[in-house]
């Protein structure tokens, strides 16, 4: 039985990705914070050693967007520092990293969906510091798996479908309506991540999103829709809505066919999701 490692184990990708890793025959590890600190090199040393793991899927990470802005620091060190303490005892002991990136790294200026291929250039410190994190992988660890997602969502951690309905009850909602990427469920990247995995593709860069390209207000319309809400929702501009970080105006990137079509996967996701869910 081939052994993975899951570090973040605890997080919103982990709470999905453990049980589905389980339910494929795969023997789990689940580590996370208190258990493995990837910021300290020893422990990391420590706990492979013993462990001795076939594959690490590598989810822990400095995930604040905006707060990533005023805390340069502290996102370096979890996304950069830790991720090379976890890439350099992969690489010495012959183990398999997959790294979770994000569409972040990307500017948003092509204009087309991005591929594998494409030149990073992050215009915010959450994808400079998850680049530099890709950086680290490709460095140390030969036998790795670089899966880059976006927009991300899931039961268990915070998220903007569960954002949106939270607040579906006010007079007026405004939604960026000029920033288009693909939102991916945390189910829908586990599966994809397993498929890489059990298909022993080669190793490399994939993109690991829902399919097709929405706004964050088309995004946010589908959810309403799904949910039978009559909610009035009012497109607006990046420029109307500021934030700390800039985002990439069209960061939407092709998945190569790994997943499957993001409406469907919101709307799987929307029938599974307990009532009243608050996160």
């Amino acid at each position: 039985m081939t052994k993975i490692l899951v570090t973040g184990a605890n997080g919103m990708l982990g709470q999905d990705l453990c049980p589905i890793l389980e339910d494929e025959g795969f023997d789990v590890i689940e580590t996370d914070v208190d258990t493995l600190d990837i910021t300290n090199s020893d422990m990391v040393k420590e706990v492979l050693s013993e462990k001795k793991p076939s594959i690490v899927i590598h989810c822990a990470a400095y995930t604040n967007v905006d707060k990533a802005e005023e805390d340069l620091e502290t996102a370096t060190k979890i996304n950069v520092t830790g991720t090379e303490n976890i890439a350099r005892v992969c690489g010495e002991n012959d183990i398999t990293l997959v790294y979770i990136s994000t569409d972040y790294v990307f500017d948003g200026k092509k204009g087309d969906k991005y591929t594998p291929a494409d030149t990073p250039n992050p215009i915010n410190n959450y994808g400079l510091t998850k680049f530099q994190g890709e950086e680290a992988v490709r460095k140390h660890c030969k036998k790795h798996y670089i899966t880059r997602t976006s927009w991300l969502y899931g039961i268990h951690g915070k998220n903007f479908v569960e954002t949106m309905l939270s607040l579906a009850d006010k007079p007026e909602l405004k939604v960026v309506d000029d920033q288009k990427g693909c939102p991916t469920w945390t189910v829908e990247l586990a599966n994809g991540i397993v498929e890489l995995l059990e298909d022993d593709a080669e190793y490399g860069t994939y993109h690991v999103c829902g399919s097709g390209v929405t706004s964050w207000y088309g995004f946010a319309k589908k959810i309403f829709e799904q949910s039978s809400l009559d909610v009035n929702l009012k497109p607006c501009t990046t420029d109307e809505f500021p934030r700390p970080a800039k985002r990439p105006v069209y960061s939407a990137m092709d998945n190569g066919g790994l997943c499957r079509d993001w409406e469907i996967a919101l709307k799987n996701y929307m029938a599974l999701r307990p009532e009243g869910v608050t996160v």
